[in-house]
């Protein structure tokens, strides 16, 4: 157990509730509410108001799994298609009620339930059902042997009774959530959350309570109430982190994580859907630039969305050069002639188009900024635009985006499947972000699908390194960098935070606190 890089003890805004010595209050970047599981809240094994079947345990590496509310790890049939978990006996949800089987079942239930319109049903739809066998005994029923359903057990449990049908965005859940989790909400406001610890916790009531989190959503305003001393930690882009380096008794950490950042290239349009525009940027991008100066240092270069921690499965081979040469020969070899303006055309398209942004999010403004200046020296215009996260589903098919994955980094399906399989495509598929290139490689959907359906893990691995050398013969994104995500605290007496390979998610349920609950006081 090592030091936790944040602290307690500073007041909470006024009205959120009693203070203690054990408080604490973070600044996050992530709206408050949508607290239901069923429209993916939790979904990567984060949650502190819901529990999981499995969690997650922390270390170096690709986490492994633990039981939560199972009561061990589960039984798996010898077609790999039956799993069996047994659950924890004496676990109560928040309201009082007893935790079992049915609301398990419930749970999945409901996200395959059309009628949901859960965000999670295409990644779930391996389930073929959930049967309650006891009454704290569930079986799940796959269509094909899936080897990364224990990415499928993370998800948090909620009551049978709350799970009433209809529309999981319309649920009582989202604002009024009862869980079998460490903490509770209390009080919730679109500024401010606040919860305090579960006393009846199963696996020991918390020390940190009450807990408060104030949504900040400008990276620059939380780096400025942090200096102020209105918080105690915070998540914050590299360069901002790096400002708070060496500042007496605040603290910058660094946690590495599956989560990448890149250029989506949609299919559709006449400029980003051209192969020899998508070989060419691929090749005109500095990633190793824009890991030292963008990231201040605080990441990797990315060419596909699998990085080395992955192992046997990573191939070391599918990586583009640094080759602005080599994308000149591309463009002019695909058409792309050089003209007056210094924009490249072919059969009268300027080889120019849009990358969005999100305007509160620096990094990704930085990134596509500093995208743009380096395939202008190709002959490629790129406009830079921060468009309202509302508005960018809409717009998905016509411009690029800033892109981030790797929602679920701990088995390496998760982390490719729903960004290059071409059943995201679809505009019933998934989330409007799942393959927001729109991309279709048949080789590549064919290991996919030999990968995830595959039971020896030899085979696996040789699938996902097909995957990544397919993927370099025939880009659909320009990937850029994963990012290691940066956070700053004030130092505290407590112990208990370990390191984890962190999802794209990076807010303050991440970063030294994603085992809060788990702290204990050295004094």
């Amino acid at each position: 157990m090592t030091t936790a890089a944040t602290a307690c003890g500073a007041s909470p805004p006024a009205g959120s509730g009693p203070t203690s010595a054990n408080s604490l209050i973070l600044g996050d970047a992530y709206e408050l509410g949508a607290y239901n599981p069923v429209a993916g809240h939790g979904e990567a094994g984060d949650s502190k108001i819901y529990d999981g079947l499995l969690s997650l345990a922390g270390g170096d590496g690709i986490p492994t799994f633990e039981p939560a509310l199972a009561a061990r790890m589960p039984t798996v049939g010898d077609n790999g298609t039956t799993w069996t978990v047994h659950l924890r006996d004496g676990v109560t949800f928040t309201d009082g009620t007893n935790f079992d089987a049915a609301d398990v079942a419930a749970t999945y239930r409901e996200i395959l339930d059309p009628a949901s319109a859960s965000p999670l049903a295409t990644s779930f739809d391996m389930i073929r059902s959930v049967d309650i066998v006891e009454p704290l005994q569930v079986r799940f029923e796959l269509h094909y042997p899936f080897a990364a359903m224990p990415t499928k057990l993370l998800l948090g449990i909620a009551p049978s009774e709350r799970l009433t049908g209809g529309p999981a965005t319309e649920s009582t859940l989202n604002t009024d959530p009862v869980g079998t989790g460490p903490y509770r909400l209390v009080s919730l406001r679109p500024d401010q959350a606040v919860f305090e610890a579960n006393d009846t916790y199963w696996g020991g009531v918390p020390e940190i309570s009450p807990l408060t989190v104030v949504y900040i959503p400008d990276d620059n305003a939380r780096a400025q109430r942090m200096a102020a001393g209105e918080i105690a930690g915070t998540n914050l882009p590299p360069r901002l982190a790096a400002t708070f380096e060496g500042r007496e008794g605040t603290t910058v950490t660094a946690n590495t994580s599956a989560d990448w950042r890149a250029v989506s290239l949609p299919s559709g349009n006449p400029v980003t859907g051209d192969p020899a525009i998508r070989a060419a940027l691929n090749r005109a991008v500095d990633r190793e630039a824009l890991v030292e100066h963008v990231l201040a240092g605080y990441g990797r270069p990315a060419s596909t969305p699998l990085p080395e921690v992955y192992g046997d499965a990573y191939e070391p081979n599918a990586t583009f050069d640094f080759d602005p040469a080599e994308a000149e020969r591309i463009l002019d070899e695909g058409g792309w002639r050089e003209t007056p303006s210094g924009v490249r055309e072919k059969g009268g398209q300027q080889a120019t188009f849009t990358v969005m942004y999100f305007p509160e999010d620096t990094l990704r403004r930085d990134l596509a900024q500093a995208f743009a200046t380096e395939v202008d020296r190709i002959g490629v215009r790129v406009d830079v635009a921060a468009v309202d996260r509302s508005n960018v589903p809409d717009r998905l098919s016509e411009n690029a985006v800033l892109l981030g994955g790797g929602d679920m980094p701990y088995d390496p399906d998760p982390q490719l499947y729903n960004t290059l399989h071409s059943t995201f495509a679809r505009d019933d598929a998934g989330s409007p972000y799942d393959n927001a290139s729109d991309y279709s490689n048949p080789l590549i959907d064919d290991a996919l699908d030999s990968a995830r359906r595959a039971t020896e893990s030899d085979e696996r691995t040789a699938q996902y390194r097909t995957v990544q050398n397919a993927y370099v013969d025939d880009p659909g994104y320009v990937m850029l960098v994963f990012l290691d995500h940066t956070y700053v605290s004030v130092e505290s007496e407590f112990t208990g935070s370990e390191p984890i390979l962190e999802p794209h998610s990076h807010g303050v349920s991440w970063g030294p606190w994603w085992n809060l609950e788990e702290w204990t006081a050295t004094g």
